[in-house]
């Protein structure tokens, strides 16, 4: 089933139709699914989930990160975020201390284990980014990253503008 209406950006009385498979949001999305579940498999094979790799991760590109700023840098709540902390905590991956300059804050950094495990996952993750993106000629590659940035600020502006 296709919807029909009319674009601010089509012609007068011209009508563009809105087809699942051509419509970019959803091909995004898909890509991103795709991906995910891909490399899932790896965080699987090491015992943790999408959100905690994505904690870890974070966690790794500093000495220690408040946990606040792990919501802040990923697209996850504060729940899921909590979740996987506690259970990368209880797996001995993420060590937690309390803030010196703001006892209210908790912050975050990697055991020896956790280095090594982000270690791991990260040489597969990147190795499988290399993957992906042979597809591409070096050119497109860079193309592709610059259009992802603009696309990422233009939805960030959008989400605060009214439609």
């Amino acid at each position: 089933m296709t919807v029909t209406c009319v674009s601010r950006k089509s012609p007068p009385g011209k009508k563009r139709e809105l087809i699942l498979a051509n419509f970019a949001p959803y091909r995004i999305v898909a890509l991103g699914h795709a991906i995910s579940g891909r490399l899932a498999r790896a965080y699987r094979d090491e015992n943790i989930t999408i959100p905690e790799w994505r904690v870890l991760a974070v966690v790794a590109q500093a000495e220690s990160v408040a946990a606040r700023d792990v919501v802040r840098m990923t697209p996850m709540d504060k729940m899921t975020v909590s979740r996987a902390v506690a259970s990368l905590e209880a797996k001995n991956f993420v060590a937690r201390a309390t803030s010196e300059n703001d006892r209210r804050v908790s912050m975050l950094s990697l055991s020896k284990e956790g280095r090594s495990l982000f270690d791991r996952v990260a040489t597969l993750a990147l190795e499988f980014e290399d993957g992906l993106l042979a597809a591409l000629e070096p050119e497109e590659a860079a193309l592709f990253h610059s259009v992802l940035q603009k696309l990422e600020e233009r939805a960030l502006d959008m989400g605060s503008a009214p439609a």
